[in-house]
């Protein structure tokens, strides 16, 4: 790890809003630079036919410039304010496969994701993006509550 860098994983939720104000804080007082992760759940198993695979382009597109104005660049803005250096991902894939590709390509020295909310059978069958990260990321996980 050559600097100090911090992935923040965002989703547009509350627990997404906590990390952010966390890892402000941590980054401000502490020189960190910050990326800025967005991962759209997307599966490239599928057979479509040459027509479907233009649309699911566009569509790919489409969520990605979405993903910038809704979500990654308020949360720029917010580090910015603050003079905090700042850079955005935003990728299509398996939300914690395409966290540690991102954190491996940018040399992050922790990951620091929000706890969601979820409960009940899908959380004990699927996991959480969260708990799974803790399991299999290479570098430190926090979650911030």
């Amino acid at each position: 790890m050559s600097e100090n860098v911090i992935l923040l994983a965002v989703d547009g939720s509350s627990g997404a809003a906590r990390a952010l104000a966390h890892v402000r804080q941590r980054a401000k007082f502490g020189g960190a630079k910050v990326v800025v992760a967005y991962v759209i759940e997307w599966s490239p198993y599928s057979f479509n036919t040459a027509e479907e695979n233009a649309q699911r382009h566009s569509r790919r597109e489409s969520e990605i410039a979405k993903a910038h104005d809704a979500v990654v660049n308020p949360a720029l803005a917010v580090l910015q304010q603050d003079g905090i250096t700042v850079q955005s991902i935003v990728q299509h894939g398996n939300p914690t496969e395409t966290l540690i590709e991102i954190s491996k390509e940018v040399d992050a020295a922790q990951i620091v994701i929000g706890r969601r909310g979820q409960s009940g059978l899908k959380s004990l069958i699927f996991g959480s993006v969260a708990g799974n990260l803790i399991q299999t990321a290479p570098i430190p996980v926090m979650v911030v509550p």
